[in-house]
């Protein structure tokens, strides 16, 4: 299968806001505030918020580092069922 640039950058901004998306879920689920989040994660309030909205494209190392902290395993974050659940579909 071949994909376009403009394909390539649609799945990049999706995956993104999935990312951002699931993030935001257990941290609430958690009854976290961002600042929590941040604090127990070593990473910064704002570098949270803009990872929620889509903004960033965040390394794995920092997925880990906020999967911790949320007291979920990196497994658990990417559950198919639950991470899946922020796909729009375009069919």
């Amino acid at each position: 299968m071949i994909y376009s640039q403009q394909t390539l950058t649609f799945a990049v901004v999706d995956i993104k806001l999935k990312i951002g998306q699931r993030i935001k879920e257990l941290r609430e689920q958690a009854e976290m505030s961002q600042k929590d989040l941040a604090y127990a994660s070593d990473l910064d309030r704002s570098y949270i918020a803009s990872i929620e909205n889509g903004q960033r494209n965040v390394s794995i190392v920092n997925i880990e580092k906020i999967a911790i902290a949320l007291n979920v395993t990196v497994k658990e974050f990417f559950n198919e069922n639950e991470f899946n659940k922020h796909t729009k579909s375009s069919k």
